[in-house]
């Protein structure tokens, strides 16, 4: 893979980081959002892994 995929990717997976921890200092947070959230950062770090 190439450097700026690999860039992209770690970009979403930061972004996601970030909206997961703003989403979780919530009083209230959305439980089916962080879920979704988390299976997307988990996806992203699974390819990150194999490339």
């Amino acid at each position: 893979m190439d450097n700026s995929h690999i860039s992209a990717l770690n970009a979403k997976h930061h972004a996601l980081e970030a909206k997961i921890r703003t989403e979780m200092s919530r009083p209230m947070p959305d439980t089916y959002l962080l879920a979704e959230m988390k299976k997307r950062k988990l996806r992203l770090k699974e390819e990150l892994a194999s490339t």
